[in-house]
This record gives C-alpha cells, structure tokens and sequence, in this order.
C-alpha cells in the first residue's frame, strides 16, 4: 500500500511547476520500473506524433506526456503544442529517461492569402483563408531558431486573446460574471515560460469560472441553455450533474468549444498567421519536415469540440496540387476522425503527390486515449514505419541538417521516397534494438 502511495505521488509530481522536479520524479519511476516495484506495461506497436503539453493546452507536462505515453504502451510519441516549441527540451529529456524514442514539433497557423484558396474555409474551423499546418521532426539544433520565429506570433496571439476575452465579457455582462485575462487566463498557461495561449485557455476558464458560480448542476445547466443559447445533449448533461466526475471542467470546455467561439472570435491578422510561402522557406531551412493537418467533413469530432461541418473535401486535389506547388512534404491525419473512404481518397492523393504520411492522434485532454485504435486498421501499417523514419530523420538532422529526410542531399541519393522511409526507419530501430 504504500508502494502505491509513493507510486502515486510520483505520477503526480509529473505536473509539477518546476521542470527540474517533474524530471526528478521520472527518474525515480523509471528506477522502480527497472526494479520490478512498477509493472512494465505490455508494448505495442502504436505511435502517436501529435501530443499537446500545458506549453499550449493540455492536462499534461512534457514529461508526464512522455509518461502517459509510455504507460499507454506506445512505441514512440511526438510532441505537437501550438505557436510553441518551449517544452522540446524536457520532451527530449523524458524520453531519454525512458529509453523511449521522441519526436518534437508544433503547429501553427497560416494565411492562404494571394492563392487559390483565399477565402475558402480549409482546415481551420474559425477563420476563413487561414489553415493548422504542423512542423515536425524539427532538429534539435533549430529548436532555438524555432522559438525565436515563434515569439512573434505569441505576442500578437496575446494581444487578440485579450480582445476576445473584453468580448466574452460582453456576452456574460448580464449574469455579473467577468474573467480578467491576468487573473484568471495566464495563471492557467505556461506563457511566461514561452508556452501559448489559445482559445481553449479562454474557454476553461470560463469553465472553471461557471462551475464555481454555480455549484449546483441545475443553475449550471440552465445558465448555459438559457443565457448562453447553447444545447446540451444527454451525455454531456449527465456529465455536467455528475459531481463526482473529476473532468467536469474539461467535459464544459468541450461544449464552449464547439458552440460558443464564434460568437466572440476575433480574425487573427497576418502576425500571428504567417503567410504559408514564409513558412515553408522557414521550414526548408532549418531541416523541418512541413505536413498539412487534414481535417475534412467532420461529423463527431474524436476530440468532442468541433461541431459537424465542411471542410476541404469539396476542393481537396486543388488543395494538394497547391500544396506541392508550394513546397509540402507531408501530411498527417488520424484515423479515428475520419471515414475509411475520405482517408482512401485521401492517401490516394498523397501517393499521387509523393507526400510522406504520418499519423497524430490530438491529445489535449484527459479522456482522450493516447492510443488510436482506428490505426491498427492494415489500411494504415505504412504510418508505423512513418514514426519510425521520423525518428530517424529527427535524429540524423539534429547532427547535420543534409542528414534530414528531404535534404537535397537525401533526395539526390535516394529519390524514391518509400525506399528513404526504409532506410530512416531502419536507422531509428537500429537506436532502440
């Protein structure tokens, strides 16, 4: 018994406030694994490489992401925090002592303007024109170069969010409830540590801030239908009235997400959404692998806060030609959000256009499982060894830029890319034998 307190107490301090303490305590659960005091959990052959940490919105620290991971049985994780990469380094200690191969990267958003895409809506479900793209395997040698180019984009995030949070105010001004973004935002980011803030920030703190003003589930229920005009199904509502469910914050936050942004949403300007050309030259110079995030149609979201709407299946090969006009290399998808015949149509274009597949499942809150179990589909074996070749590329790099998977150098010796995402593969499994 009490083991399992001091087991428990470790899992804990995973979270901490301070890095070099959530690492400590890793260490020391690695060390009771490594004397049998903790069951190893049973390892499988599942990869995810679109984690979020607390640097942009998520329950979990980079090393109590790493840990998570490790405990779900996955083979490997990557980091994916928005407008951030300010928990790399920890991502990459954690995982060293784990033994367990990483990958970091972030996502961000940009601007479409001046191409065939302005003002359709893409893959972005709040702004027009403007779409998520990820950037992954970044050498750790960009991380630096990485974070400079971000804080920009940060910057004018911070100032909109408190545009929007004067708006959300107006929208509450009846019901006497306020949220001050000093106050009540920033104290649940880790912006000060170079982390973002976004707009699940704004929205969990309303959460939280509903949930204390109105303690009993029948003022709470009917505040949010009567004065915030939104629909609670049953599921979410029997949620809501559970008291004892410790992710009610979380359960609220999904319903404010999907329902409520746009009623106080301002556009984002062109800085804090790049235009797309700036970024991929970014990306190709500093050895990042540049992949397009696709959404496509939605009808239930795995990640419970997007609402049933369009997106770019209606114009997708003209999306895919742009892209590989533009400079993509890649693009990155979870089986679990879509059906089997989008992601056939899908991964057909990806063939047609040479564009290396990887797979993310996006974890940003607790009752999300870091294992995608829509990918053990044989229709997605290629998305294991894509892990792997990531791993491979993140690696080799780190120690030389030319070493990456789509370096000039690369592609001059072996132009044929499933013959490179052997190779890389085989390199990465070589490190973890």
């Amino acid at each position: 018994m009490r083991g399992a307190i001091v087991v428990e107490n470790l899992v804990e301090m995973l979270n901490s406030p301070l890095r070099v303490d959530r690492l400590d305590a890793l260490r020391q659960l690695k060390a009771a694994l490594d004397r049998g005091e903790i069951a190893k959990p049973e390892l499988s052959r599942d990869v995810n490489n679109h984690i979020h940490t607390h640097y942009s919105f998520s329950p979990y620290s980079p090393t109590k992401a790493v840990w998570m991971a490790y405990q779900a049985g996955l083979v490997t994780a990557g980091l994916m925090d928005h407008d951030s990469i300010s928990g790399a380094r920890e991502f990459i200690a954690a995982g060293n002592i784990m033994n367990f191969p990483t990958t970091i990267g972030c996502e961000i958003r940009v601007s479409f303007a001046d191409t065939e895409l302005e003002g359709r809506r893409i893959n972005n479900p709040d702004q027009n024109t403007v779409a998520y793209i990820a950037l992954h395997g970044i050498p750790h040698s960009e991380i630096q170069a990485v974070d400079k180019f971000l804080e920009p984009i940060r910057k004018a995030r911070g100032l909109r969010n408190r545009k929007m949070i004067n708006l959300l105010n107006q929208h509450l001004a009846d019901s006497g409830l306020a949220l001050d973004y000093d106050r009540d935002i920033l104290p649940l980011s880790a912006r000060a540590e170079g982390g973002e803030v976004t707009e699940r920030h704004l929205l969990f703190g309303l959460a939280l801030l509903l949930l204390k003003h109105f303690p009993h589930p029948a003022e709470l229920l009917g505040f949010i239908h009567s004065q915030l005009g939104l629909s609670i199904g049953d599921k979410l509502s029997a949620q809501l009235t559970d008291l004892a469910n410790p992710h009610r914050a979380y359960d609220l936050l999904g319903l404010l997400k999907s329902e409520l942004v746009e009623q106080f949403y301002v556009a984002a300007d062109d800085a804090e959404c790049p235009r797309v050309s700036e970024v991929v030259a970014f990306a190709k110079t500093h050895g990042i692998i540049l992949a397009y995030p696709y959404l496509g149609d939605v009808g239930d979201s795995v990640t419970g806060d997007k609402k049933t709407q369009k997106f770019e299946d209606d114009y997708l090969p003209v999306l895919f030609d742009l892209l590989a006009n533009l400079g993509f290399t890649a693009v990155t998808y979870m089986p679990s959000r879509n059906t089997r015949e989008q992601l056939i149509r899908l991964r057909s274009l990806c063939e047609k256009h040479q564009f290396y597949q990887i797979s993310g499942e996006d974890i940003n809150q607790p009752r999300q499982s870091f294992v995608c179990q829509a990918m053990r589909d044989p229709l997605f074996e290629n998305l294991y060894d894509a892990a792997w070749a990531l791993i491979g590329h993140e690696r080799l790099a780190t120690a030389s830029l030319s070493g990456g998977l789509f370096s000039q150098e690369s592609l001059a010796e072996q132009p044929d890319l499933q013959a490179r995402i052997e190779k890389y593969r085989d390199f990465a499994r070589s490190l973890y034998a």
